[in-house]
């Protein structure tokens, strides 16, 4: 097995074209309540992105995924409860890296992140339930499947159910290592 060497750094602003490059392709947010994204949609959003550093206490953290240097993908963590030490993540890759590891990549930095940097205890992602490709990433995680809610998000094609995974601190703190 290939291991895939992705690095994550802050969005910026002027990475805004390699993220349009992405976000605006159908096949990309097939699954998505959002886009495909006109040029502004990707703007406010990578602008939204940045300016969310600036909130205190930050609550939301977006990164670039780069392969071979090139930005390739975003990872989203936001942290939904301080309270409770909650947190959601949230991925995109470019379809021409479907396959590659770059999803289960981001994945991993930013469940590392969640729990090493901001100290939760509980991380959760959600998929549509037809995104097969997803899911696998989510239980290569080490996430648990924990069900299924209804009719979560209207998309371009109707409502879209929502598949639940999450995963916790002591779960994280001891996988396996790498096979």
């Amino acid at each position: 097995m290939i291991k895939t060497s992705v690095t994550m750094r802050e969005l910026v602003v002027s990475d805004f074209h390699a993220v349009h490059a992405f976000a605006s392709l159908p096949e990309a947010c097939r699954y998505q309540a959002w886009g495909p994204n006109t040029e502004e949609q990707t703007r406010d959003f990578v602008q939204g992105a940045v300016d969310a550093r600036l909130q205190s206490p930050q609550a939301r953290f977006v990164y670039a995924a780069c392969l071979d240097g090139e930005l390739v993908g975003i990872g989203e963590l936001k942290v939904r409860s301080l309270a409770h030490r909650q947190g959601e993540i949230s991925y995109l890759v470019h379809p021409r890296v479907w396959g590659r590891g770059v999803g289960t990549a981001i994945g991993g930095e930013l469940l590392g992140r969640g729990f090493g940097l901001r100290a939760l205890h509980r991380i959760y992602a959600t998929c549509d339930p037809r995104n097969v490709a997803s899911a696998r990433v989510l239980g290569k995680l080490g996430m648990t499947h924990e069900g299924r809610h209804r009719h979560t998000a209207l998309i371009r094609d109707g409502w879209r159910d929502s598949e639940v995974f999450s995963i916790l601190d002591q779960e994280w703190a001891h996988r396996p290592g790498p096979e």
